[in-house]
């Protein structure tokens, strides 16, 4: 008799080790007891009979997945492959591992249908100019489809944009031909400017006429600085003139 509870105590005890199920801080147990959900175990040590009960634990901290290359088409029918990262994290657990059969494997494909789907609808000038719109709007359809499955997107980054080479090569001359446009553009209105201010100069010095003097004498003065130049000087009319004059006086 004394063997037969020692046996039954030994059972139990062996029983009650192999029930303990340990939740840690950062996951939630969904408990199913034959076959049906009966509640949420929170972190701690938990007993889950066997056969009778189950507990599935997930994970409810942030995740960060990596979605491989995806070839997809612009709506100007330019073929580029992209990749992004999305971080997500799971608010209900039970939703999560009853509506789904496997969430981890249906965020990843439902972020890649979507970014191809998205990135059809946006030219590639849009696609590279408006990446953070892109991402944006990746990210609410994801969202919006997840939340069903107790699961929320916190944000879809656009990792890399990979054209092919003779686009490329396109884009290079495009941005080059661009530059060109504005550096003659800026020359342009450069000496638009300049004729204004001559013009201007023009008619104060015609207004003045000691003013053309003074600055034919300030010109002369800074050629002749360097010793290494040849001045070719020729007189203007209104200073023979304003000799005349002056030798007409010294007569009188």
């Amino acid at each position: 008799m004394e063997s037969f509870f020692t046996t039954l105590v030994s059972f139990i005890i062996v029983v009650l080790l192999i029930s303990i199920r340990q939740v840690n801080q950062y996951q939630k147990g969904v408990m199913f007891t034959t076959g049906k959900y009966t509640g949420m175990k929170n972190p701690g040590w938990r007993l889950v009979i066997p056969i009778f009960q189950s507990m599935r634990r997930v994970d409810l901290r942030l995740k960060a997945v990596d979605v491989p290359n995806q070839e997809a088409i612009t709506r100007d029918n330019v073929s580029c492959q992209i990749n992004a990262v999305i971080y997500y994290r799971v608010n209900d657990a039970a939703k999560a591992v009853i509506e789904v059969e496997n969430f981890y494997y249906a965020v990843l494909q439902l972020a890649q249908t979507t970014m191809r789907n998205v990135v059809g609808e946006v030219s590639l000038d849009e696609l590279l100019s408006q990446r953070d719109q892109v991402s944006k709007r990746i990210k609410d359809i994801v969202d919006t489809i997840t939340e069903k499955w107790g699961i929320s997107v916190d944000s879809v980054d656009l990792k890399d944009i990979v054209l092919p080479e003779d686009m490329k090569r396109t884009i290079a001359k495009q941005a080059e031909a661009e530059r060109e446009k504005r550096a003659v553009i800026i020359n342009s209105e450069g000496e638009v400017i300049a004729a204004e201010n001559l013009g201007k100069a023009a008619g104060i010095l015609s207004a003045n006429p000691g003013a053309l003097h003074l600055r034919t004498l300030n010109s002369i003065n800074d050629i002749s600085s360097d010793a290494s130049n040849t001045v070719v000087f020729a007189v203007p009319l209104e200073v023979l003139r304003a000799f005349e004059s002056i030798t007409k006086k010294l007569d009188k």
